[in-house]
């Protein structure tokens, strides 16, 4: 028994039909990790999720759950908790008694249970709005509240479906600060799925990115975002430009492209599309020659130094010290 991981998948699939939803994937997750599963709509990040917690039947492989093969157990038995991305709170019930009602379907007393309660929200610092119904509640105190009835099982691992998804920016970064904050003081992992790169990169130990139903890339989120393996990466990460060169294709950060210096050692010709005033940056795009579209964030200064305007032919160049090759794989 491997008590290094948390969680592992060994050739794990998932089939609807004639449908392969997960293709044979494999993973290992550290113990008392923040893992986030990413990628773009359908590319069975959810599925994964709802197989690890025993809401979709596997159809081959092992899922283990602290080196215990879990893969025919129901979800009751495993030891995780799911938060559902619509909270799914009875609306009959106060926080208290929500976040107390697994431990009223397992036998506990009702002085026990509304203790325990209590303990959980204000961890998650709810504690002042135990008596409040989920309608007078916020989407913000709502997932709280979810995530503080999710954890009341003292799970081994906990799933989080797209958690933050329903939340308006501001409000999305700092909950995302308290699940960070949650996962390192329970020490548990945690698994969470989002289609937000700056969601996974923000938070993960572990960033794992999925396309049609396949682990393209996991790691570190520096390592993904500094080394994408392929295009694919590169372009759904965000902030790389995929740019075709003689000896084949190179990933380079919009930061560390300029516009300008044609004919430099590393540069390609291309027409501007559109210019974005973003603040302190602004964001150039380009066609380039050999059809590739390209970006560069200049510093503001910098850019208003030496406009260009869309329709404008120019090049946008780099370092070679930031030029990261790529894999021909799409």
């Amino acid at each position: 028994m491997d008590t290094n991981y948390d969680v592992e998948l060994a050739k794990v699939t998932k089939r609807y039909g004639n449908t392969v939803a997960v293709d044979g994937i494999s993973l290992r997750i550290p113990k008392a990790s923040y893992c986030c599963l990413l990628g773009p709509s359908g590319c069975g990040k959810t599925s994964t999720l709802r197989m690890i917690a025993g809401h979709e039947v596997i159809s081959d492989g092992d899922i283990l759950i602290q080196g215990q093969n879990v893969s025919d157990l129901p979800p009751i038995e495993r030891g995780t908790a799911m938060m559902f991305q619509s909270y799914a709170l009875f609306p009959h019930l106060n926080c208290l008694d929500n976040v107390a009602f697994s431990l009223k379907m397992r036998g506990m007393g009702k002085a026990e249970r509304h203790a325990r309660a209590k303990e959980f929200l204000a961890l998650v610092h709810m504690q002042d709005y135990a008596m409040r119904l989920p309608s007078q509640l916020s989407g913000g105190q709502q997932q709280r509240v979810a995530l503080a009835r999710a954890l009341i099982t003292k799970p081994r691992v906990l799933l989080l479906d797209e958690p933050l998804s329903a939340l308006d920016p501001f409000l999305r970064i700092k909950v995302r600060e308290e699940l960070k904050r949650l996962q390192r003081e329970l020490g548990i992992t945690f698994i969470h799925v989002t289609h937000s790169q700056d969601e996974a990169m923000a938070m993960a130990d572990l960033m794992v990115v999925m396309e049609d139903g396949h682990i393209r890339q996991a790691g570190p989120p520096r390592e993904v975002f500094e080394r994408p393996v392929s295009p694919f990466i590169a372009r759904f990460i965000g902030n790389h430009n995929v740019i075709t060169v003689p000896d084949g294709k190179i990933a380079v950060r919009a930061d560390k492209c300029r516009i300008g210096a044609p004919g430099a050692e590393s540069s390609v010709q291309g027409r501007v599309t559109a210019v974005e005033y973003q603040g302190t940056m602004v964001r150039v795009a380009l066609m380039t020659d050999p059809g590739d579209e390209a970006s560069a964030l200049v510093p503001d200064a910098e850019f208003y130094a030496q406009p260009v305007e869309p329709g404008q032919v120019t090049a946008v160049s780099w370092s070679p010290r930031d030029a990261h090759p790529l894999s021909a794989a799409a």
